[in-house]
């Protein structure tokens, strides 16, 4: 039986409100050791942050670093539901070329599968799993 996203995925991702300084959101992303951080108002989805959001969008047109989250988050953000088959989140990462997926139970999101996590689950002998396992650099 195919595994589902709930029983590979992250729970409780690092979450934001929209006024969240950028500044605030990379001190976050620095002590959680992550690149991603979802954008939450009111308990709902609103936006993703990376960290190459933070460096394109903000620090390459020098941008103060008090800007609020919400000027630079990406709004249109795929997504999966913790039923789907894990075998879901890996089409829509290829078909979407992204690495990380929010899970969400209607517009909550409830975690975060990422592609190390899949690698994790698919081959734990693999080199993205070796490296997914360890601990984040700080």
């Amino acid at each position: 039986m195919a595994q589902k996203v709930n029983e590979v995925m992250t729970p409780v991702p690092v979450a934001v409100s929209p006024d969240t300084s950028l500044a605030q959101v990379g001190d976050l992303m620095r002590q959680h050791g992550i690149g991603d951080v979802l954008v939450v108002h009111e308990g709902r989805l609103r936006g993703l942050v990376t960290d190459r959001d933070i460096v394109i969008r903000a620090v390459a047109v020098e941008k103060d670093m008090s800007t609020a989250v919400a000027d630079i988050c990406s709004t249109n953000i795929v997504t999966v539901a913790p039923d789907a088959d894990a075998d879901t989140a890996v089409q829509l990462m290829r078909r979407h070329a992204v690495r990380r997926i929010p899970v969400v139970d209607g517009d909550r999101p409830i975690g975060m599968i990422s592609i190390g996590d899949l690698a994790v689950q698919r081959d734990e002998r693999s080199a993205l799993a070796d490296i997914s396992a360890e601990p984040p650099n700080r």
